[in-house]
């Protein structure tokens, strides 16, 4: 944005446009103050042009990563949206500086960006409205087969995200654990080649001992459902198995502890399925990426938390599929039960490393606030894996300890353990509760995503963690 003693631009690319706009836009940029700071922009109308409008989307100093890219292609479609465009030409002012694989992947994010960006969940409005842009132009970033790749992959990865959001944002009394079960088996028969489905109803659960799980189930008109999907590429050696577990409480109200009083975000508990949002979503984009040399398993214990004369009562005991016993401190601890079946479940299936994924502290919210996930896991070498995952994604995520000495609150006087301790390190506490139902041989992480998997603001969900799930598959395929 630099410009020389007469005002006009010293970069090659903007000093030609300027020139062809009649210094119109050299001219703008210094009334508007317009210096491209990260997430400013500036959109001028155009008299008699081939196009209609032409736009400045700051960057900031030092754009390189794949989510500076991806927020570019979420302004360009916000300024789509506004001027109603129905195609879109995007070209870095300065790429020359790119290697060919940077190329690559810029063009990827700014796609993925733009696809995600344009996107409106309208199906429960009325009167919907369809975004009017058709084809965007990605300019200077290179062509050919391997970014034809890339963008496919993009293409995959983001309709995976829009696959999420629409999960979450599904209300209640749509999005049922009967109903989430339907969509996970359409997953499993749409890829069929690599993907199976099987679904256990709250009978074979009750065979399989899963106390824990059927406790939070137990209130429910909608009975519990839980998912087991499983991928297997169609040829080659299986390398290594993954687990993925997301919590999938469909609404939760936090039973006889039922949420009350400001901020207690009942109204939003539909989005307490956001982890198995991700599951569900990571599933569909391996289904059509098809890698090679890994078997994943996507695991959810579906239900609801609700209040009846069958439901789980504060003070109860009750017994986890590997035997172990808790004592029901708080029916609104309510995630960390169904999640600790269905790690036990997780680690029956032979796997190397499980990941699971929950919204299920508001502690980890008030730690790391509404944009980053908090990571735990005993494993240095897992955590290395899901964080290089994570700057390919560009989502946001933290290690947090897992400070042993914080179980003594924990330790119940008539069971093996409690479901809650204290208020101090509450997210702490409840990743170590789900770590005692993790087989010591596997390599295990827990993600508390309850802050970034929705969007306060806009009031929608966000899709957080299904891109960073699929790159961790693929950096263990073969």
């Amino acid at each position: 944005m630099s410009k020389d003693e007469n005002y006009k631009f010293q970069n090659s690319i903007l000093k030609k446009l300027d020139r062809l706009l009649g210094g119109m836009l050299a001219e703008a940029s210094s009334e508007e103050d317009f210096t491209g700071k990260a997430g400013k922009s500036m959109v001028l109308r155009l008299p008699s042009c081939g196009s209609k409008r032409v736009g400045l989307i700051g960057l900031g100093k030092t754009a390189s990563s794949p989510a500076s890219f991806q927020r570019l292609g979420e302004a360009v479609a916000a300024a789509a949206k506004t001027a109603q465009a129905n195609s879109v030409a995007i070209v870095l002012a300065s790429s020359e500086g790119l290697s060919n694989e940077s190329k690559l992947s810029t063009a990827s994010a700014i796609a993925s960006g733009t696809v995600l960006g344009i996107y409106e969940d309208s199906r429960y409005k009325s009167e919907p409205r369809k975004p009017k842009l058709n084809s965007v132009d990605i300019i200077g970033l290179g062509t050919g087969p391997e970014l034809e790749k890339k963008l496919k992959y993009a293409e995959n990865v983001s309709s995976a995200i829009i696959f999420g959001r629409e999960l979450v944002n599904s209300p209640a009394n749509v999005l049922t654990p009967a109903a989430l079960a339907a969509e996970a088996s359409n997953i499993a028969s749409s890829y069929s080649d690599v993907l199976s489905a099987n679904i256990l109803s709250a009978e074979q659960c009750k065979e399989l001992k899963m106390g824990s799980y059927l406790g939070v189930a137990a209130a429910s008109a909608n009975p519990p459902h839980f998912i087991h999907l499983c991928y297997k590429p169609s040829s080659g050696p299986i390398k290594t198995k993954l687990a993925l577990v997301g919590k999938g409480l469909t609404f939760d109200s936090g039973g006889y502890n039922i949420k009350t009083g400001a901020g207690c975000s009942i109204d939003i508990m539909k989005t307490d399925m956001g982890g198995s949002a991700a599951v569900l979503g990571a599933a569909k984009a391996l289904g059509q990426i098809k890698p090679p040399g890994v078997e994943v398993h996507f695991i959810v214990a579906s239900c609801e938390n609700m209040i009846s004369g069958t439901g789980m009562r504060p003070g109860d005991i009750i017994t986890a599929s590997n035997g172990k016993t808790i004592e029901v401190n708080n029916t609104d601890a309510e995630g960390r039960l169904t999640l600790a079946d269905a790690l036990v479940y997780a680690c029956k299936q032979g796997v190397d490393k499980i990941v699971d994924l929950a919204t299920l502290t508001g502690a980890c919210i008030v730690a790391l606030g509404p944009s980053i996930a908090g990571v735990f896991t005993p494993s240095d070498d897992l955590a290395k894996e899901v964080f290089e995952a994570s700057e390919v994604s560009g989502e946001k995520f933290w290690r947090m300890p897992l400070e042993e000495s914080y179980w003594e609150s924990m330790k119940s006087g008539v069971a093996d353990m409690v479901n809650t301790g204290g208020r101090q390190g509450g997210a702490i506490t409840a990743a170590l509760f789900l770590k005692q139902f993790v087989d010591e041989k596997v390599q295990w992480m827990h993600i508390d995503l309850a802050g970034p998997v929705w969007n306060d603001k806009k009031r929608v969900a966000t899709g957080f963690g299904i891109a960073t799930l699929v790159e961790w598959v693929l950096k263990n395929s073969s």
